[in-house]
């Protein structure tokens, strides 16, 4: 059994001085007469009743109206007829069409038709129509839209190439089997001489730059002014995978590509995106790396800003907030406290070669932890602190996606920290979100100031319970 529509030939009519007949007279025929008319065809219109856009197209092009009912000899001397009406009328038209082996298209009436309008794409003297038998049009528009986003601006250049390939082959007597390959070549060629990297100079003169974008802890509404413009101003936006996908709507024109960047997951590698970076900006484009909270803040930005110095590519970075504070702050923790923490450390705890070095110079009082990336190894963390003598009763938090609609804090203790995920070692995949250990006395202000808020409260709840 074949597959649906491979009964269907495909082609493209020369409808130029061509009759063809135009049954029907509401918004749907008005449509096609549209497409008619920019065809060249000589219409006949057929129908009781016509919207004013018809008359007044029917008119201006000089059409034959017929403010009537459809009858059989309607279809003779065309080369095609078009039924936009009620199903009864399509049928009608059908069958007297099939009697004069005249071609049908009947508008979303497919057992009326023996031929089926499809979705069109023109640019740049390419036509490409999509078809899905009459079954499903909305279907054909929205792969019509599609092709229409992906077909290059300068296919215009290609059609140009494929006529001089033509000539030449003509010309020289080039097999039809070695035609495809030669104008694979060529465009290939094409294209290489037009997206050739620039120089440095010349990049810079073609504005290409890239712009470091912190993206702060994943809510757009913390992304700073400047990385707002920034980002409105991209060609190409490399994302990783903290930065919040609502941000697509600052830079709608940019092409968007994610690059990973989540600890201990498969990501692109680093070397890999420094040079993807200096590829896109030496031909000219403005880049953004929208990176997750401050670039300069374990995220690697100094290792990039230091491939595009080399390179010569002009570098911007554009602080964001870190989540090193900001976790804690939309969780209502505060890293500093006066009389409870006058410091704070941040380590990143994605391995304990990188965070038992840094914890065992804090000070075990006056001091607040910030962990990143350290999910994973929270239990490890934790144990390694006491072992350091931290107290067990210290206040530590767990804050996991601060800046998103699922955000949630957990707040124990030292102690319930390490023993809670002595056996569990999955890190974030365990929570379902990024998250932030916070540790230190400082932690325990946040229950302080609900405390009050709930003391505040209670005055008037009382009173309105005695009214």
């Amino acid at each position: 059994m074949s597959e649906p529509g491979a009964e269907l030939f495909p082609l493209f009519l020369k409808l130029r001085d061509r009759a063809v007949l135009l049954v029907g007279g509401g918004p749907v025929a008005t449509a096609k007469a549209g497409a008619l008319a920019e065809a060249g065809a000589r219409v006949t219109v057929v129908a009781p009743q016509l919207t004013d856009a018809l008359a007044a197209l029917a008119g201006a092009r000089g059409w034959t109206v017929c403010q009537r009912g459809f009858v059989a000899s309607d279809v003779e001397g065309m080369w095609l007829a078009i039924a936009a009406a009620t199903s009864p009328v399509n049928r009608a038209v059908a069958d007297a069409a099939e009697a004069r082996q005249l071609f049908l298209v009947a508008v979303d009436d497919p057992a009326s038709a023996s031929a089926y309008g499809a979705g069109i794409v023109r640019k740049a003297g390419v036509t490409v129509a999509i078809s899905t038998s009459g079954q499903a049009p909305a279907l054909a528009g929205l792969l019509r839209e599609g092709l229409e986003a992906v077909l290059p601006d300068d296919l215009n250049d290609w059609v140009e190439q494929a006529a001089r390939q033509r000539a030449a082959w003509r010309a020289d007597g080039t097999p039809m089997a070695d035609r495809r390959p030669r104008l694979l070549a060529a465009l290939n060629e094409l294209y290489r001489q037009r997206n050739r990297p620039l120089s440095s100079e010349d990049a810079v003169a073609a504005g290409g730059r890239v712009t470091l974008v912190g993206a702060g802890p994943g809510d757009a509404d913390l992304l700073t002014r400047r990385g707002a413009e920034r980002l409105g101003q991209a060609d190409i936006v490399f994302y990783d995978a903290l930065s919040s996908e609502t941000m697509r709507t600052l830079a709608p024109e940019a092409r968007w590509f994610y690059v990973g960047k989540r600890a201990c997951r498969q990501s692109i590698a680093q070397d890999t995106l420094n040079r993807l970076l200096i590829k896109e900006a030496s031909r000219g484009r403005r880049v953004v790396r929208l990176k997750a909270g401050d670039p300069f803040v374990f995220g690697r930005g100094g290792e990039e800003a230091l491939a595009l110095a080399h390179a010569g590519i002009p570098c911007e970075v554009v602080p964001g907030v870190s989540s090193a504070v900001a976790a804690a702050a939309l969780a209502g923790i505060p890293v500093t406290h006066r009389g409870v923490s006058s410091a704070f450390t941040v380590v990143s705890g994605h391995h304990q070669a990188v965070y038992r070095p840094v914890l065992e110079g804090v000070p075990r009082t006056g001091s607040t932890i910030v962990v990143l990336m350290g999910l994973r190894h929270r239990a490890a963390i934790a144990g390694h602190l006491l072992q350091l003598g931290w107290r067990g009763e210290t206040p530590a938090a767990v804050v996991l996606g601060a800046a998103t609609p699922a955000a949630s804090r957990f707040v124990s203790t030292l102690a319930a920290l390490a023993a809670a995920g002595a056996s569990d070692d999955t890190g974030d995949e365990d929570f379902g979100r990024p998250g932030v250990l916070v540790i230190g006395e400082a932690v325990g202000v946040a229950a302080e100031i609900e405390r009050a808020y709930a003391a505040a409260a209670a005055p008037d709840a009382a009173e309105k319970g005695t009214r």
